[in-house]
């Protein structure tokens, strides 16, 4: 770890996780997170303006541990690293008002920085510094998409996205249809290594050779499972969870894992990284595992604490910004729910850092 590499504190508030990340270069000297996800479960998913009231009560608190586990001191930052999007509104307005006020008591430049690039740049913390270009397959509640960066920091190119349901929500809506609560995706995990993958023949969107080569679509998937499952129980008969789970997951990782290594080839790429909450998945990551090793592709994976939305991701992105120095945002910057993953970051009308000190008080919670 060298002494000139950056000290970047990054927070995560896209959704439900108060997440404080604190790096060293590509050194995690911390991950904090406080979770609303117990009070949500009783909505059967994420409630917004509670996810905003968790993140408000959270924050501070969260910074603080953040900081003691890293045993460093707020004014040894180099740089403040926020998620400026894409997620909910108001939740991502708690943490970049939070971090305007750090940089600007701080002196320290802001970094707004996008929610899926940062689930990309996350797996420089474990397995070093990204290949470029880099082939990424992010899965989440939120995002199933396909992306080919150059320069994480400035160059990220969409392949192919979710025409409709991602990939996260499809294993929510699943989950909630078969009884098994919120969040989804990890119960049926768990479930579905005790069935049978093969059980049912449950279709695989926009696979056919005539549709797009990278785009993904659950929908149809999550329909013909709740349909299936509704048949059985109007026959008065026992639905089959374990098998249920396990061929719904199959025909989810099947898609995600076929589509990702044939975009690998075509494009010249020869390693995939996986992100996002998903990736947590166990199946997803065994057959992604299985389809690289015969594609001669070499997989990158960040372990599961880290595929989930965390701070972590987010100071890792803004160290690179500070490492390149790409300019440093304003402190006008605001939220932006639907930040397109072509802006990796948000810079401000000023290159110089030193523009943090002569922003008015009355535009920092712009």
């Amino acid at each position: 770890m060298a002494a000139d590499e950056p000290l970047v504190l990054g927070i995560e508030t896209s959704c439900d996780e108060t997440g404080v990340g604190i790096v060293h270069g590509t050194t995690l000297l911390a991950d904090a997170v406080a979770s609303s996800v117990d009070t949500h479960a009783r909505f059967g998913g994420v409630v917004p303006e509670i996810a905003s009231r968790a993140h408000l009560e959270a924050m501070v608190p969260t910074i603080e541990r953040a900081l003691k586990t890293a045993g460093i001191s707020a004014k040894d930052l180099d740089g403040i690293a926020v998620t400026a999007g894409p997620g909910l509104a108001g939740a991502l307005l708690v943490g970049v008002s939070a971090a305007k006020a750090y940089a600007y008591a701080l002196g320290k430049p802001l970094y707004g920085v996008n929610h899926l690039a940062s689930h990309i740049c996350v797996d420089q913390l474990e397995h070093g510094k990204l290949p470029e270009p880099t082939m990424a397959l992010l899965v989440s509640g939120g995002h199933s998409s396909l992306l080919l960066s150059s320069d994480i920091t400035s160059d990220v190119r969409p392949m192919g996205a979710t025409i409709d349901d991602a990939a996260g929500e499809a294993f929510d809506k699943i989950a909630r249809v078969l009884d098994l609560g919120f969040p989804g995706g990890p119960v049926i995990d768990r479930l579905a290594k005790e069935g049978d993958p093969a059980a049912i023949a449950f279709p695989r969107g926009l696979s056919g050779s005539r549709d797009p080569a990278y785009d993904f679509s659950f929908s149809g998937l999550k329909t013909a499972v709740a349909r299936w499952i509704e048949a059985k129980r109007a026959a008065g008969e026992d639905v089959p969870v374990r098998d249920v789970a396990a061929s719904f997951q199959e025909a989810v990782v099947d898609v995600l894992t076929r589509k990702a290594v044939r975009a690998c080839k075509d494009e010249g790429v020869d390693h995939l990284m996986i992100g996002g909450g998903v990736a947590a998945n166990s199946r997803l990551r065994a057959l992604a595992q299985e389809r690289c090793d015969r594609a001669g592709i070499r997989l990158r994976v960040p372990r599961p604490g880290l595929c989930t939305d965390n701070g972590a991701m987010v100071a890792a992105l803004g160290s690179e910004m500070v490492a390149r120095n790409r300019p440093a945002s304003d402190l006008e910057l605001s939220a932006d729910s639907s930040l397109p993953v072509t802006d990796p970051h948000v810079p401000g009308h000023s290159h110089d850092h030193d523009h943090v000190h002569e922003v008015s008080k009355e535009n920092l919670y712009s």
